[in-house]
């Protein structure tokens, strides 16, 4: 493991073209002597094909770079490209269509829909992109997921583990170019963490998805490839726990 306090390089891993460039991120919030800095002057690289860990105590940023990278919260200041293109400048529009199609969502609650089925809440961010089902990419990640059997459950008839994975699959269908996971275990006893955290992992070694994941647990993080640590609203540690698969 490779660890590098308060100076990391922003630079993904040699081999990795990265999923997202952010450069000197500033998010405020409030005016005058009430202004809160949220993130002050963010550099930051995520590798397409890696999993990318943010860390942080309360008030750190971690939650707002994430918001940013995603583009659901606006930056003050600073440039965000996912891929080929630049979010910081998009319209409502553009940005919404963006994060239907080439962003992946998985929050602590999961959001599943409770009148539709699982397969139905798995295909909707194609549904509401108007965009063709790839019945053979479906088939992929639901059976790599153990879900075939099913998929024409509502969430009521599912197990805990269950609508977690049917919450995942969603985020992949569209094949996004990142998915972001907001606190995605924070919610849930340990064997059910370890289940998420197992298919997130398997998202990106069996998929070569891109996953960027907000969490306060170490034991969490450590699964991840790269661990980046905020605090005050700048990067104070940047570690590597694996290198090249």
């Amino acid at each position: 493991m490779s660890t590098t306090d308060l100076a990391p390089d922003p630079a993904p891993a040699a081999g990795h073209a990265p999923a997202i460039v952010a450069r000197e991120l500033v998010r405020t919030y409030g005016t005058g002597a009430g202004t809160v800095t949220a993130l002050d002057g963010v550099d930051l690289d995520v590798a397409r094909g890696a999993f990318t860990a943010i860390m942080g105590p309360s008030g750190s940023g971690k939650s707002t770079l994430l918001h940013t990278l995603a583009g659901l919260d606006i930056v003050t200041s600073g440039s965000i490209r996912i891929e080929d293109t630049e979010i910081t400048t998009l319209g409502d529009d553009a940005l919404t269509k963006l994060r239907r199609e080439r962003v992946g969502f998985v929050f602590q609650s999961f959001n599943l829909f409770s009148m539709l089925t699982a397969e139905q809440n798995i295909l909707l961010p194609l549904e509401l992109a108007g965009a063709r089902v790839d019945r053979a990419w479906l088939d992929t990640i639901t059976g790599a997921f153990g879900l075939t059997e099913r998929l024409d459950h509502l969430p009521s008839q599912l197990s805990g583990g269950q609508i977690q994975r049917v919450a995942i699959a969603r985020a992949l269908v569209t094949s996004p170019a990142v998915v972001f996971a907001d606190e995605p275990t924070g919610n849930l006893d340990s064997r059910t963490t370890e289940e998420v955290l197992d298919f997130l992992r398997l998202s990106v070694d069996e998929f070569g998805q891109t996953v960027v994941m907000v969490t306060h647990e170490r034991d969490a993080a450590e699964r991840a490839d790269r661990i980046i640590t905020l605090a005050d609203g700048r990067i104070a540690r940047d570690e590597t726990l694996r290198g090249e698969r």
